[in-house]
């Protein structure tokens, strides 16, 4: 059985909401996210996908500690993360790194590549000037770069090629486990495949972990081994890839997919419409989070939150019609 490297546990992290009075308690919070639990394998690709709002990015952060959690733990190896002081935090991180959505936001302007890609080996104080500029190159050449661009700046370089530096400055470190927050929605299709197969070539080369979060299900589904639907901060569907895409159990799940465009323009596809908005965090619906725009909802479905439990195909879904 395949070493579990990541082991969330009813995780939840709620955002107060600052009342303007001084002195006065916030009396509501965003539920972001709300209850989640799974576990990552060492070496798998593991997706999360969901609307915008569903918590995905949020999930990320707690993971990485970036934010502490209201409540449930994160282990990395055994070793419980929220139970760490601040030291221990940034040498975890050491292990866990973060690619971000925004190529460009998340490179410093003022700064060259070079300064960029060795600033993680500064803060952990590795090596000596001579090998981090040596590891700076190495990097570079592994991510399809050259050497010399490490004298340039971030905005000498196109939304494809500031990524490949991102992603050098994630491997700087030798992480067991990176986190793709969207890595490829800002980038022209053309270079999402580019990146996309540079990062299935590295967990390869370097025997990395993913917790690949992303909109696009289609590069999703060529992307990773497993899959986790999240809807309003907790996780309704979890499966393989096979089982997700050939036989999606939940409501939900299945409009996900209905939404996603054939290759063939002139075949007919059903879509499926889902009624209302999606609700607030602050107030979420009673029972199922999703069940004012489920049209299978029973009355179950408005006072119990159904747990995520196998269904008959032997993947997870948090519903009671399934059940």
């Amino acid at each position: 059985m395949a070493e579990v490297i990541i082991k969330v546990e009813n995780l939840k992290k709620h955002f107060p909401i600052e009342d303007p009075l001084p002195f006065k308690k916030a009396a509501q919070s965003v539920k972001a996210v709300d209850g989640v639990s799974f576990d990552v394998f060492r070496g798998e690709t593991l997706g999360i996908v969901g609307e915008s709002g569903c918590g995905k990015s949020t999930m990320a952060r707690l993971i990485n500690q970036l934010i502490r959690p209201t409540e449930g733990k994160v282990e990395f190896k055994g070793k419980d993360l929220a139970s760490l002081g601040t030291k221990e935090i940034r040498s975890s991180r050491k292990s866990i790194q973060l690619v971000f959505q925004n190529p460009y936001a998340s490179l410093d302007p003022r700064k060259t590549i070079e300064q960029l890609i060795m600033e993680p080996l500064v803060i952990h104080k590795i090596g000596d000037k001579a090998s981090r500029k040596k590891r700076v190159q190495e990097l570079l050449e592994v991510v399809g770069l050259s050497s010399y661009h490490g004298e340039r700046y971030p905005h000498e370089f196109s939304g494809g090629q500031r990524q490949r530096i991102n992603i050098a400055r994630a491997l700087a470190l030798n992480p067991d486990v990176i986190i793709c927050d969207e890595p490829v929605s800002a980038l022209d299709v053309s270079v999402q495949a580019q990146v996309i197969n540079l990062l299935k070539d590295l967990q390869k080369k370097f025997d990395l972990t993913y917790l690949f979060i992303s909109h696009d299900l289609n590069v999703v589904r060529y992307m990773c081994d497993r899959i986790a639907v999240m809807y309003l901060g907790k996780i309704v569907e979890m499966g393989t890839y096979n089982e997700i895409y050939e036989n999606p159990s939940h409501p939900y799940t299945k409009a996900l997919l209905s939404a996603i465009p054939k290759e063939d323009p002139f075949e007919k596809k059903e879509r499926i419409l889902l009624n209302g908005d999606v609700p607030s965090p602050i107030n979420p619906p009673s029972g199922c989070h999703f069940h004012q725009r489920c049209p299978y909802a029973i009355e179950m479905c408005k006072t119990q939150v159904p747990a995520l439990k196998k269904t008959a195909t032997g993947h997870q879904a948090a519903c009671h019609i399934v059940e």
